[in-house]
């Protein structure tokens, strides 16, 4: 009997490890996932640059990814102050500065009485680059991102690679567990990094940069890709409201680079031939290609070579690169909105766009790569073109409005350091003094909103004590919000009138800028491509922060710690 029961047994399990067979073989099958997400953010690019230049684009870039994808085209930001650090940072987070804590790229650190960058790390070295370059890590960044959500999920074995020319572009939407994360040190022209992430450079960057890509492509006039009589999307090619390079008489085309990147070197003369060979790489200004379109070629080079050196999407994983165009924003902030030379950057752009889409399909796989497309911020119009077509706009000098704010406070309450910044829209006052001298915090944020108010330019001041005992779901005050961070952020808040904005020149205004709540700096493309994404578009609002938890969707992980944001049902099919 006890023979039989044995068999029986043997028999029993053998059966039922048959049947179990195929559902066991099934749930072995990989978790559903693209192979590679490729996050691009344009930096300074309004929604409506993806129809201005829509008949000058070709058809692999921009037009590719709109034929193809899903177009949110009600895309917003949520909070001000609108900049690139910020940015970045609600894009890769999910959430607002009232969380992550990243409140502009620069803000006073009460503490320790002076301010302090975006990435600054003291504590860190620099890799490939000089220390005041390379000294950066995302160490100011108080949440997680969908990258490293993504690295935590796969236990590690996703490879996520931020790429910028600018440190701040590459290092947050990388993440705290990134493998890498690669900008540009315009004093080497190289692409850098720093021990935060490793201690020395992989064998391929230092053979990317050895090539002096950057040299090369400054070794060359920047003249307009298409005829410039074509170029009917622009102004006239010059305007007093454009800046011009730094050697230039005018702001006009051909921008002569070699001879702009030879800088003041001893080298040149006015008597030699333009060209950079007569100019030793060591003196030359690398850090000019930043100011044009060929900054964002640069940056697709060595994207392009990130895949193919570190075989991203190709592994087994789902990997992830965080690649950012910065050039759009130096562009648009010496040229401005309605430049030639910013329609120009935007074609090139679109010809790098379609490089890095073909190489995809060519080494991922069609459709095997998940790609969305979006900006850090919008920009104004030049307050000088606008008043030339008879609408309102003006500007500020945040250097004349602090001041302006410290000799009235001193005139009612005496000598002393009354205001300590003028920083992201926003004042930082003298806390000890203002408790020195038997004054209540509360009131002197009144006093200092009520001053305000009077400035030009100036519609709304707010104290910090009102964000933080109220709440609003929408409107300015929802803005005003989202972006403040108690710890980092100022005491009052300033508002200016729609079309104004703040000229480090005040009171030449030059080129454009950004960080308001204006449409012109909120109202950004949201474009999703590739794997499982129809072709479609929606009107449904959108906000900035609803991007990573819908790549979370897709990918099946966590959204970030701090999300706020929230999936967007039409791309995911829901």
């Amino acid at each position: 009997m006890p023979l039989l029961f044995d068999l029986k047994k043997s028999l029993s399990f053998l059966l039922a490890a048959a049947l179990a067979g195929p559902a066991f073989a099934q749930k072995q099958k990989p978790l559903p996932r693209p192979k590679l997400v490729v996050g691009i953010v344009v930096d300074q690019m309004r929604y409506d640059y993806l129809y201005r230049y829509w008949s000058k684009y070709g058809n692999g870039g921009f037009k590719r990814l709109l034929g193809e994808g899903f177009n949110y085209s009600n895309t917003h930001y949520n909070y001000v102050p609108t900049y690139t650090g910020p940015g970045h940072a609600s894009i890769y987070t999910g959430t607002t500065p009232s969380v992550h804590g990243i409140v502009g790229n620069n803000w006073l650190v009460r503490e320790e009485g002076k301010g302090t960058y975006v990435t600054e790390d003291k504590t860190v070295q620099a890799v490939g680059g000089t220390a005041a370059a390379g000294q950066q890590s995302p160490r100011h960044m108080l949440t997680s991102t969908i990258t490293d959500e993504l690295r935590l999920a796969t236990n590690f074995q996703s490879k996520v690679i931020g790429v910028c020319i600018k440190d701040r572009g590459s290092i947050l939407p990388a993440g705290h567990a990134a493998n890498a994360a690669y900008w540009y040190d315009g004093t080497n022209g190289a692409f850098i990094s720093s021990t935060f992430y490793q201690n020395s450079l992989p064998e391929w960057v230092t053979k990317f940069n050895a090539e002096n890509r950057a040299a090369q492509y400054l070794d060359k006039p920047w003249t307009t890709l298409l005829p410039i009589a074509q170029y009917t999307e622009s102004t006239a090619d010059d305007v007093p409201w454009e800046g011009a390079f730094k050697g230039e008489a005018k702001p006009v085309f051909p921008h002569d680079l070699p001879i702009l990147s030879a800088g003041t070197s001893p080298a040149v003369t006015p008597s030699q031939p333009t060209g950079a060979e007569k100019v030793p790489a060591a003196v030359r200004n690398l850090d000019l290609i930043r100011s044009t379109p060929f900054g964002n070629s640069l940056t697709a080079d060595f994207a392009l070579e990130t895949i193919r050196a570190e075989q991203l999407g190709q592994r087994g994983q789902t990997d992830f690169l965080a690649l950012s165009f910065s050039s759009t924003d130096y562009v648009g902030h010496q040229f401005g909105v309605n430049a030639i030379e910013t329609e120009d950057t935007y074609l090139r752009l679109d010809q790098d766009l379609a490089r890095v889409l073909d190489y995809l399909d060519k080494t991922v796989g069609k459709g095997q790569a998940l790609v969305f497309l979006s900006a850090d911020h919008g920009a104004a119009h030049s307050p000088d073109f606008l008043r030339s077509q008879r609408i309102p706009a003006g500007s500020v000098g945040p250097r004349l409005m602090r001041d302006s704010l410290q000799q009235e406070l001193v005139r009612r309450h005496g000598a002393g350091k009354w205001v300590l910044s003028y920083e992201n829209q926003q004042v930082y006052l003298n806390r000890p003094l203002i408790a020195e001298k038997k004054l209540t915090l509360r009131a002197m944020q009144d006093e200092v909103a009520d001053i305000l108010i009077g400035f030009a330019g100036v519609t709304r001041a707010i104290t910090a004590d009102d964000l933080q005992k109220s709440h609003w779901e929408s409107g300015m005050l929802m803005y005003l919000e989202n972006g403040y961070f108690p710890k980092r952020s100022g005491d009052v808040m300033v508002v200016l009138e729609p079309g104004w904005l703040e000229s480090y020149q005040y009171p030449i205004n030059k080129g454009t800028t950004h960080g308001s709540s204006g449409n012109y700096d909120t109202h950004i493309p949201l474009v999703f491509w590739g794997w499982h994404v129809k072709q479609g578009r929606s009107v449904a609002p959108a906000r900035i922060v609803d991007i990573a938890p819908t790549l979370a969707q897709w990918l099946n992980i966590q959204e970030p710690d701090g999300c706020t944001g929230l999936p967007l049902p039409e791309v995911l099919g829901k």
